[in-house]
C-alpha cells in the first residue's frame, strides 16, 4: 500500500512537509487562455505513476484542459519507475512537459540538478490562492517553488468496526486517553481493542509519525526528519512513551502483531469473523475493506481522525503526488496553472479515488460521506506533514529488516526500553544520513 521507492533527501524541504492548501480556482490568466484555444497545435507530454482507473480519471482531467486550451496532451505511465524513467528521458534530452512525483525527495533531486522549471508568477499565485502554506512549502525546494500538489492521501485515519463498537458501548474517542478507554470497553466485550499488522515495519513508522506530529509539532517533525535533532531527543521519548501505553497493554492489542501482515490486520477487524474492532492506517484502508468484501465502508466500516495527544491541534500525516514541469513554455505553464485550480480536481473527485489538498474544491462533489470526511480532515488540519520515512534515506526509513522499520518492530514486541530504542534509532540514522 505504500511506495517502496525511496530517494535520499537532497535538500531540506521548506517545512519538510506540511500539507494545507488554499486553492480558489484558476487564475484569470489560465481561465482566459483555456477558453481561447490559445494553444491549438501545441502538444504536451505528461507522465505519472497512475494506471487503470486512476489513469482514466487523470486523462479526463487532461481532456478538460485540452478542451479549454486547444492543446493536445499525451499521457504516459511510468509505474513505480519514476526516477529511472525520468532520468533516462532527461539524459536523452526529451523529458515530459509535466510529471507527477510521489516523492518530495525526488523533486528535490531534480531541482538540485537543474532539471525543473520554477513555477511562474501566475502559477505560484494560483497555488497561494488555493492551498495552505503547508502545501506551498512541500512544493518548494531550496527556497524556490516548483510543485503543484494535485493528489493527497490522509494517513491519520483510525478505522473501526461499528458493529463491534456499538455492541461494546464504545464510541469514537475525544483524544488519546479516551481512545485507550474505548479500546478497553471493546476488550471487555470479548474482542481485541486493536489489531496491528507488523510483519514489516512501515505501519509502525506511520504510528510513530502520527504520535510524534501530535506531541512535538510540525517544526520538530521537520528537524527529526532531516536529522537536525537526534533520535535521543526528549521529544522522541514523549512519543514513544505514548505508544508504549498502548503497545505494552496486552489487554488491548491483539496478540501476534509481529507475524501478521497489514492486509491480515484489516481482515481481523472487518472480515467475516472479526477478532478485533480497530485498525490504524491511511485512507487506503477503505480499499482493503472493500476488497475483503465482508464489511461496507460508510456503514459498519467507519473511521475517526487519529486521536489528539496531550491536547494537540488537528494534524495529518500523509502523502501525495506533486506536478512539476521540465519545460519553459506558455502551454506547460497554463497546464500547471490548471492543475492548481479547483476545477481540475473537480473533474476527478466525483469518480472516487482522489483526495484533493486544494482547499477550494467543492467537497460536496465527493462520491460518499467517507471520502468527503477524509478530504475535509486533510484540508482542515492545522498541520500537515509528509510521511517521514518517505523523506529519509532509504537505508534508514525504507528497507525491510533494518533501520526505522525493524527497530519499531522490536519496540512493538518490547515497549519497555524507550531509551534503548531511541539509541538504536539514532545509531541507524547516524549511519544512513551521510553525504
Amino acid at each position: 500500500m505504500r511506495s517502496t521507492t525511496h530517494h535520499r533527501l537532497f535538500t531540506p524541504l521548506a517545512g519538510a512537509g506540511i500539507l494545507a492548501l488554499t486553492l480558489a480556482g484558476c487564475s484569470s490568466g489560465t481561465t482566459d487562455a483555456a477558453g481561447s484555444g490559445e494553444f491549438t497545435g501545441d502538444t504536451l507530454e505528461v507522465s505519472a505513476a497512475w494506471s487503470g482507473a486512476e489513469q482514466a480519471n487523470f486523462e479526463a482531467v487532461l481532456a478538460a484542459f485540452e478542451e479549454q486550451s486547444g492543446a493536445t496532451v499525451n499521457y504516459t505511465s511510468f509505474g513505480d519507475n519514476a526516477a529511472t524513467t525520468l532520468g533516462t528521458q532527461i539524459e536523452g534530452g526529451s523529458p515530459p512537459n509535466v510529471a507527477m512525483l510521489a516523492q518530495p525527495a525526488l523533486m528535490d533531486q531534480l531541482a538540485a540538478d537543474g532539471n525543473l522549471q520554477p513555477l511562474s508568477e501566475a502559477a505560484s499565485a494560483a497555488v497561494a490562492e488555493n492551498y495552505s502554506q503547508s502545501w506551498v512549502d512541500l512544493g518548494t525546494s531550496d527556497g524556490t517553488q516548483y510543485g503543484v500538489w494535485f493528489k493527497a492521501s490522509n494517513k491519520s485515519t483510525m478505522w473501526y468496526n461499528a458493529d463491534l463498537y456499538d455492541s461494546a458501548g464504545a464510541a469514537a474517542p475525544a483524544d488519546w486517553d479516551d481512545f485507550l478507554a474505548q479500546l478497553q470497553l471493546v476488550a471487555d466485550s470479548g474482542y481485541a481493542g486493536i489489531s496491528i499488522g507488523a510483519d514489516v515495519g512501515w505501519p509502525l513508522t506511520d504510528w510513530f509519525e502520527n504520535v510524534y506530529l501530535q506531541t512535538a509539532g510540525g517544526e520538530m517533525y521537520d528537524q527529526l526528519t532531516n536529522h537536525e535533532i537526534p533520535w535521543t531527543d526528549p521529544s522522541v521519548t514523549v512519543a514513544l512513551d505514548a505508544l508504549a501505553t498502548l503497545w505494552g497493554n496486552d489487554a488491548l492489542v491483539q496478540s501476534g502483531a509481529a507475524q501478521r501482515t497489514f492486509p491480515e490486520s484489516v481482515t481481523e477487524v472487518f472480515g467475516a469473523a472479526p477478532q478485533a474492532a480497530t485498525i490504524y492506517e491511511g485512507d487506503f484502508v477503505a480499499g482493503n475493506i472493500t476488497d475483503d468484501g465482508n464489511s461496507v465502508v460508510g456503514e459498519n466500516a467507519l473511521f475517526f481522525d487519529f486521536p489528539s495527544v496531550n491536547g494537540s491541534a488537528p494534524a495529518v500525516v500523509g502523502g501525495g503526488d506533486v506536478a512539476v514541469s521540465f519545460t519553459d513554455d506558455a502551454a506547460t505553464d497554463a497546464l500547471m496553472q490548471f492543475l492548481a485550480s479547483p476545477e481540475a480536481a473537480e473533474v476527478w473527485v466525483p469518480e472516487g479515488g482522489l483526495t484533493s489538498p486544494n482547499n477550494n474544491v467543492d467537497t460536496a462533489l465527493y462520491p460518499d460521506e467517507t471520502s468527503r470526511q477524509i478530504a475535509e480532515a486533510l484540508t482542515g488540519a492545522e498541520t500537515f506533514r509528509f510521511d517521514m520515512s518517505d523523506l529519509t534515506p532509504s537505508a534508514f526509513g525504507g528497507t525491510p529488516g533494518q533501520g526505522f522499520w525493524q527497530i519499531m518492530i522490536q519496540f512493538l514486541q518490547d515497549p519497555s526500553d524507550v531509551a534503548g530504542t531511541q539509541q538504536a534509532l539514532e545509531d541507524a540514522a547516524a549511519a544512513a544520513y551521510v553525504d
